[in-house]
């Protein structure tokens, strides 16, 4: 499996376009709703008192009908509302969007039952009554324009459906038969006029004031992105400084117990100078673990800082193996271990002090852990990569800490091999790899062995420039 090499880091990605219109979009339906009791409420008073006006004076057949719709459609839009609040108040962007798409139609319905209203009423009705009636229709858009505005699709087919119907039932005044009064062409002209401009006017105000409310949401959704990339910023900051301190801490406390050694050596060897021979080499293990562990946390050091150069050229992988095993037969030897490479003839583009230093940090994690039967180095030509993969016949890794094990001086308790282990052998290889874009991935079984892959990307053996500093 692959493994996350790196320890865990905050890395703010700006939310998409379409993501901040889905959140907008969602808050701005949830206004509309939550305003559509409002005008459900005035509707549902205001249907009465037409009824009251127009009684007598119109048609009451028509008159009747007319309320009943306009009442069914007020209960059903009602019913709707409750549909919403127990259904898609909790949800997100999309299913606000569908619920809308759904259910638009109603707010077309209702512009044109309002619209209706100067139907019945226009050249039937006294001067007195249409005049009533008109402001009435007047008012209806206007709240409208409150209530219906923070979602500019539904609020434009809401007003256009009711400025159509009226524009409709003033012109159909003309050829009503049924029609009375003094209607001159002027008059109704004159009312279609104002009609045009109120309508217009109606529309340039809600759309002024939806972007009033689209305004406040982006705001808020951009205030509340920078709020949370603030807090993991923090919190991956406070992350970092645990790490350091372990870090330190770590080192510290590997540091001190050569140094102390290498004291008690040096006081040792002043009290007894006869015992120079033996004393000599304990001196000279304590000092290379010393140099040994410097020189990793310099490696560290100069790869966090971005101070290590590449030097990217052609490597002969059979020569590289040749090297590698070279400089680890005789630990090999040691341990009665079997070592072997297995390669072809080829030739890739890389760092070669870089891919030494990996596989060399590999295969020295995999003789360090590894008793009896031997191990393997060697490299898989694949489609699209190139995959370098050490094999062990060692103590393994159990699942639970295999991500750990790339993390500074981590070691695994009560496991072989680690005693004089520093815990940066593999944190080093990860760090490297990330550096030079290929992938590491680790299969293990304890008690049976494990094998470490490094994964070149194809894309990785363009040549580039031979000096690259990183």
């Amino acid at each position: 499996m692959l493994v996350d090499t790196q320890p865990a880091t905050y890395q703010h990605v700006p939310a998409t376009a379409e993501v901040r219109d889905q959140w907008v979009n969602s808050r701005l339906i949830g206004v509309l709703m939550e305003n559509l009791l409002t005008s459900l409420g005035s509707a549902a008073l205001t249907v009465p008192l037409v009824v009251y006006l127009l009684w007598d004076e119109v048609n009451n057949y028509m008159l009747v009908t007319w309320a009943v719709l306009l009442l069914s459609m007020i209960a059903f839009r009602y019913r709707m509302l409750g549909i919403y609040r127990l259904r898609y108040d909790s949800q997100e962007g999309p299913q606000r969007m569908e619920f809308i798409r759904r259910y638009q139609w109603t707010w077309a319905v209702i512009g044109v039952g309002w619209g209706c209203v100067v139907w019945l009423s226009y050249g039937h009705a006294s001067i007195g009554v249409q005049f009533i009636c008109g402001v009435l229709v007047l008012g209806q858009g206007l709240i409208t324009l409150v209530s219906f505005s923070s979602y500019l699709p539904v609020f434009r087919l809401h007003v256009h459906s009711l400025a159509s119907t009226v524009a409709l039932g003033l012109l159909f005044s003309f050829v009503d038969p049924t029609s009375r009064g003094p209607l001159t062409v002027q008059a109704t002209l004159s009312l279609l006029a104002l009609l045009v401009i109120f309508w217009w006017l109606l529309l340039l105000a809600g759309r002024r004031m939806y972007q009033v409310h689209r305004s406040s949401f982006e705001l808020q959704f951009s205030n509340q992105e920078l709020i949370d990339s603030l807090t993991q910023q923090t919190r991956a900051s406070l992350r970092a400084v645990a790490t350091k301190n372990r870090f330190l801490a770590s080192a510290a406390h590997d540091l001190r117990q050569p140094v102390h050694a290498l004291s008690l050596y040096a006081d040792w060897l002043a009290s007894e100078p006869d015992m120079a021979r033996e004393i000599s080499p304990r001196i000279l293990q304590s000092t290379r673990a010393i140099n040994e562990l410097f020189d990793s946390l310099f490696d560290l050091t100069r790869i966090d800082a971005g101070n290590y150069k590449v030097r990217l050229q052609h490597v002969d992988v059979e020569q590289l193996f040749a090297d590698i095993t070279l400089q680890f037969a005789p630990v090999a030897t040691g341990k009665s271990l079997t070592l072997r490479t297995h390669t072809r003839p080829s030739r890739i583009w890389a760092d070669p002090v870089v891919l030494r230093r990996i596989l060399g940090n590999l295969l020295s994690n995999a003789l360090r852990h590894t008793t009896k039967g031997g191990v393997l180095l060697g490299l898989r030509h694949r489609e699209d990569m190139l995959v370098f993969e050490v094999w062990d016949t060692g103590v393994g890794i159990a699942r639970e800490h295999q991500q750990a094990i790339f993390q500074e001086f981590f070691r695994i308790s009560q496991h072989h091999g680690t005693e004089d282990s520093l815990g940066l052998g593999l944190t080093i290889v990860s760090k490297l790899a990330t550096m030079m874009g290929y992938q590491l991935a680790l299969s293990s079984e304890a008690n049976r062995g494990s094998v470490f892959r490094v994964m070149i990307p194809s894309y990785t053996q363009q040549q580039g420039v031979p000096d690259v500093p990183t």
